[in-house]
């Protein structure tokens, strides 16, 4: 729920996936769920004009510019890794062939439906998006003692992380014991071992929201109105 321009990260993250037309979402509740459960319940409060009649406690919304998501809260448990939260909610998921499964601590101009369109070409049970991280420190290119060029943070050095957005199929509910499963861990390693592990490269804009200086550098890119994440 930390804000980026004001909203919460989730808002950014769920309206990307928005602007692909994927409307329904299964969110994991862990410590302080009930913020997030207020946050929806309250959701007309952020986005419109209300007026209250406070002599018989009503409220009537002007001007709802709400999105048309359908948002179900499941509370899986505020100590429960990641492989047990998607175990958890794999009821509310299993009559689809697959879904879409983020952190909620990234952002990115990733492109879900291409993403989604690799998953299904694969005939697999997973697909992980690989991003390159960015650097955290400028570059010096040099010749020599001799600085030729310096790059203030440049992208990352080539290699490919696990960049947070997955396709998956409730069958990946097989690699997941329970609650204590780390997703990274035993499951990943399983599906790539397996051949059931695919990968879709984004070359594209992607950025962690870890520590204070990654908040404060979103931050920044919203407020200069060219956040590359911004594709609604």
């Amino acid at each position: 729920m930390v804000a980026i321009g004001g909203k919460p990260i989730l808002w950014h993250i769920m309206k990307i996936y928005s602007a692909h037309g994927i409307h329904d979402f299964v969110i994991c509740l862990g410590y302080r769920g009930y913020v997030i459960k207020e946050f929806f319940a309250n959701y007309f409060l952020h986005t419109a004009d209300v007026t209250f009649q406070m002599k018989d406690n009503s409220m009537k919304v002007h001007h709802a510019t709400a999105e048309p998501w359908s948002v179900t809260l499941v509370e899986t448990g505020e100590a429960t890794m990641i492989g047990g939260r998607i175990r958890r909610i794999l009821p509310y998921v299993q009559s689809d062939p697959y879904f879409c499964l983020t952190y909620g601590d990234g952002v990115g101009n990733i492109p879900i439906r291409k993403v989604i369109d690799t998953h299904v070409a694969s005939a697999r049970l997973a697909t992980v998006t690989a991003t390159q991280p960015p650097a955290r420190f400028g570059a010096i290119h040099h010749a020599g003692d001799r600085v030729i060029r310096f790059e203030e943070k440049p992208q990352g050095d080539g290699g490919w992380i696990n960049g947070g957005f997955f396709v998956l199929s409730p069958k990946v509910g097989e690699y997941i014991e329970g609650d204590s499963t780390v997703w990274e861990k035993e499951p990943m390693e399983r599906l790539a071992k397996d051949n059931q592990l695919s990968v879709y490269f984004h070359r594209g804009f992607w950025h962690p929201m870890d520590t204070v200086r990654d908040r404060k550098y979103l931050e920044e890119l919203w407020a200069s109105g060219r956040a590359p994440w911004k594709i609604w």
